[in-house]
C-alpha cells in the first residue's frame, strides 16, 4: 500500500475543501466584523487580532472543533441520530438569525458541491447535510482526512476568510492581513490538541460581542457583506 500517496491525496482533498475558491459563499460573510468596524470596535490590525483571538479561543475551540470531531466519528459509524443532534446543537448555538442563515446557506451550497464530487452523497439522507459543518465533516471522513488535519483546515479557512473580509472593510493593507494570518495561525496546532480532549459537557460557546455585532449588522444601512 502506498501510504504516502494516500496521505498526499487526502491533503490535496483538504486543500480543495478549504480553498477560498470553493463556491459556498464564504467570502460574502463578515460575521459581525462589518458592523464592529462601523461602530468603532475594530479600527486597525491590533483590534482585529484581539477580536479574532477571542473567537478562536472560544467559539472555534469549544464549539466548532469538538463538533467536527464528533460528526466525523458519527459519519464513520453511519450514526444518523448523532449527526442530526450535533447539527441541531450547532444551529441552536448560532446566536442571531444572520449567523444561523449563514450556516444553513453555506451548508446548502456545500451539499451541491459534494453531490457533484462524491457519488456516495446521493445515497445518504439529504436532511443530514443541513449545516456547513455536517458537509465538511462528511467530506473529511469520506476522503480519509484525519481529524487533526481537518481541524487545522477548518481553523485556517475561518481565519483567512475573516481576515480577508476585514482587509476590505477597515481597510487594512494586504501585508497587514498576511502578517495577522501568520501570527494567529501559529495557534492552530495547540488548539487542535486541546480540542481532542474536550468532553461533551464542555461543548458550547457564547460571544456577546459577536452576537451584538451580528444582530446589528442584520439592519445595518450600508453593507458589503450578506446578512
Amino acid at each position: 500500500m502506498n501510504t504516502n500517496g494516500n496521505d498526499d491525496l487526502a491533503l490535496a482533498r483538504l486543500l480543495q475543501l478549504v480553498s477560498p475558491s470553493l463556491p459556498i459563499g464564504s467570502y460574502s460573510y463578515s460575521q459581525g466584523i462589518e458592523w464592529a468596524v462601523e461602530a468603532g470596535w475594530i479600527n486597525n490590525a491590533n483590534d482585529l487580532e484581539l477580536w479574532l483571538d477571542g473567537l478562536i479561543h472560544s467559539n472555534m475551540l469549544y464549539l466548532e472543533l469538538p463538533l467536527l470531531k464528533r460528526m466525523m466519528v458519527a459519519w464513520a459509524g453511519a450514526d444518523e441520530n448523532t449527526i442530526q443532534h450535533w447539527s441541531e446543537y450547532l444551529l441552536a448555538s448560532r446566536e442571531t438569525a444572520e449567523l444561523r442563515l449563514e450556516e444553513i446557506n453555506r451548508g446548502r451550497a456545500f451539499y451541491q458541491i459534494l453531490s457533484s464530487l462524491d457519488d456516495t452523497v446521493g445515497g445518504t439522507d439529504k436532511t443530514l447535510f443541513k449545516t456547513q459543518l455536517a458537509c465538511f465533516s462528511y467530506a473529511c471522513q469520506s476522503w480519509q482526512i484525519s481529524f487533526d488535519r481537518a481541524a487545522c483546515g477548518l481553523l485556517w479557512s475561518w481565519l483567512e476568510n475573516l481576515v480577508l473580509s476585514a482587509v476590505k472593510i477597515i481597510p487594512l493593507g494586504q501585508t497587514d492581513g498576511q502578517t495577522l494570518i501568520f501570527k494567529l495561525s501559529s495557534l492552530i496546532p495547540q488548539l487542535v490538541d486541546q480540542a481532542n480532549n474536550i468532553v461533551d459537557d464542555d461543548i458550547g460557546a457564547s460571544s456577546m460581542a459577536l452576537a451584538i455585532a451580528s444582530a446589528q449588522h442584520e439592519s445595518q444601512y450600508s453593507r458589503l457583506f450578506r446578512s
